[in-house]
């Protein structure tokens, strides 16, 4: 799997990402830009996560998605 697509895609992701993890404020996703560790970063601040927890998420959320 290839975050790139990600981090290419991001303006139209944001609002998947925003679905999975309404926590998130727009400014966040703003500076986050796709890139996946400042998404777990924001997940574990956000929701209290351990990082693994977060890891986790992240990867599982990915594999529902469907490009």
């Amino acid at each position: 799997m290839d975050w790139n697509r990600v981090e290419g895609n991001w303006k139209q992701i944001k609002g998947k990402i925003k679905e999975q993890w309404g926590k998130l404020t727009d400014d966040d996703l703003d500076v986050i830009d796709g890139k996946r560790d400042q998404l777990e970063g924001k997940i574990q601040e956000r929701y209290g996560y351990e990082k693994d927890r977060a890891t986790q998420d992240v990867d599982d959320w990915y594999k529902r998605q469907t490009w």
